[in-house]
């Protein structure tokens, strides 16, 4: 009899950020996630026979998505994710969020081809020079009135 998929794995929750725009308000903020990590044990159970056995050697760590809706931050509507990926393998997981980074290696992320490789924001322009808020956008041809000069 083939053995359930959970008895090769250890499972371990974990929370990640992820940023999405409500549907109704369109605002955009930032969401944690609730996801299983399903890391492969390191031998096969004593219990499994060959066809097991051949799957084992194919089996990839992941990641499993537990929440399929978030709750709007503005105005408190529920959304579904709008997302096809529910799983994501570990090896296609480089640079991608984490809420609790202190159990990964230092050179873990950024390393892989999800790392941001251009500059930083502040690099290109001094900090003296940048307003705290971004100047108002005004319509071509619009002059304020006399009294606002």
């Amino acid at each position: 009899m083939a053995l359930d998929e959970r008895a090769f794995f250890n499972e371990r929750p974990e929370q990640r950020n992820g940023r999405y725009s409500c549907p109704r308000c369109k605002r955009t903020n930032d969401y944690q996630m609730r996801w299983v990590r399903r890391t492969r044990k390191d031998r096969v159970p004593p219990n499994a026979d060959e066809t097991d056995r051949a799957k084992f050697l194919k089996l990839r760590d992941h990641l499993i998505r537990v929440d399929d809706e978030l709750t709007c931050k503005t105005c408190g509507k529920r959304f579904e994710i709008p997302s096809m990926h529910s799983l994501v393998f570990v090896d296609q997981l480089d640079g991608l969020p984490k809420v609790d980074d202190e159990d990964e290696e230092p050179g873990a992320r950024g390393s892989g081809t999800g790392a941001n490789t251009g500059p930083a924001p502040s690099a290109s322009a001094p900090a003296g020079n940048t307003p705290s808020t971004p100047a108002p956008r005004q319509r071509k041809g619009y002059a304020p009135p006399k009294a606002w000069r």
